[in-house]
């Protein structure tokens, strides 16, 4: 049987506490107990249904944290304070001094220079490949790797990640897979594919409304209750806690994901099509010219589409910032980066998201300092919204007229 996350989400079913249809907010840091023997069996991890302290979880949080968990069809998640504070926990818990990363070359900027600059102080180093490659992924494995890192699409270039290769990959040489899956929410479900481990920053699509940063981590059981153990738990001891009105709040917002994300994704292919017609260097998933459509076809939940996310490249910074900044005073969307808001967010990546990427590098992997990121929108009238962006390209000469 088909896979079907959003039904997964809208079939958990909470009240409140007074009966309302949204669950109860946890609004305190800590919890009493009616016995000292619960709060010792509590922080001995042997008290299921009774809370310690917030830094660890809360109703709220953990509310969340299930619905995740269906959307991903995993046993359990762990909601955090960001998408980073997803991600470094994972890799801190996984791997120690001596061991090893296999990473994406193209991944979202911060991921990058946490792996690149920050984890070598604690004596882990990582190879940066191309992901597209198995046969380069698997050279670059070493007897110290733990960790095979990737996102389901690529920041920003838009690679689609091969997970069921990769998932062989990871069995074979006995390492976690560890899929971000921000660009592609509902579209893809890694777990299905064979990954250990998925990760999202729900301060994109899955929140929409850009007004919280949060993170999620979702896998086993038994990794989650690594990642909160009070001993040596990296989630627990690192510290990155959602706060339980955000929680609240992305919970709500989660319930309309698959609504958002098919029309992110409908107006994303309409307007790639349109870009690639009109012989702009556009890339797609979801157009039959990028290179791994058919995987990105075989691996998908067809109804969400392709998501939300496309590049065009207009030759140089210059002429990337002149279209971005008249496409902003026309109120196509806005000049920012993050992406997933229910308005069109664009930026030069190679000059902001990816920024911490060396020059050299991000030529190497083909980002190119003319190209813009688009976060599409929910716009009701794409067709108007692509005949201003085209009159904003011919006024500036990055198309004739």
């Amino acid at each position: 049987m088909a896979f079907k996350p959003a039904n997964n989400i809208q079939d958990l079913q909470y009240f409140g506490e007074f009966g309302g249809v949204n669950p109860s907010i946890s609004d305190s840091s800590t919890y009493t107990f009616l016995s000292a023997k619960t709060m010792f069996d509590t922080f001995e991890g042997n008290a299921d249904g009774c809370y310690l302290y917030s830094r660890h979880s809360s109703p709220s949080n953990l509310y969340l944290g299930e619905a995740l968990a269906a959307m991903e069809g995993t046993e359990t998640a762990n909601v955090t304070a960001s998408g980073m504070g997803a991600i470094t926990p994972v890799i801190m818990q996984l791997c120690g001094a001596g061991d090893h990363v296999v990473s994406s070359r193209t991944i979202y900027g911060g991921t990058y220079a946490f792996l690149k600059n920050f984890t070598p102080r604690f004596n882990i180093e990582t190879s940066f490949v191309d992901i597209t490659k198995l046969d380069v992924v698997e050279a670059a494995i070493t007897p110290n790797t733990k960790v095979l890192y990737c996102e389901s699409v690529s920041n920003p270039l838009l690679e689609v990640a091969d997970i069921e290769g990769l998932a062989k990959l990871a069995k074979k040489h006995n390492l976690k897979l560890i899929v971000d899956n921000t660009f592609s929410p509902l579209s893809i479900s890694p777990i299905q594919l064979g990954a250990d481990i998925v990760i999202h920053s729900l301060t994109k699509f899955i929140n929409g409304s850009s007004d919280t940063v949060g993170g999620v981590v979702c896998g086993t059981q038994e990794f989650i209750n690594d990642l909160r153990n009070v001993n040596n738990g990296a989630c627990m001891l690192l510290g990155s806690t959602m706060d339980s009105l955000r929680a609240a709040s992305v919970l709500k917002n989660l319930r309309t994901l698959h609504i958002r994300m098919q029309q992110h994704s409908l107006n994303a292919t309409y307007l790639a099509e349109k870009f690639e017609k009109l012989g702009l260097k556009t890339v797609y998933p979801g157009l039959a010219s990028h290179p791994s459509h058919s995987l990105f076809k075989s691996m998908m939940n067809e109804k969400y589409g392709f998501g939300g996310m496309l590049t065009i490249d207009v030759g140089s910074i210059d002429k990337a910032n002149a279209l971005m900044e008249l496409m902003q005073e026309k109120n196509l969307g806005y000049l920012a980066v993050s992406l997933g808001f229910y308005k069109t967010l664009f930026s030069a990546p190679g000059s902001s998201t990816s920024s911490e990427i060396p020059e050299d590098e991000q030529k190497e992997m083909g980002l190119s300092d003319g190209l813009i990121r688009f976060s599409i929108g929910l716009d009701a009238d794409i067709d108007r919204t692509y005949n201003t962006m085209r009159e904003c390209m011919i006024s500036l000469s990055i198309l004739k007229a």
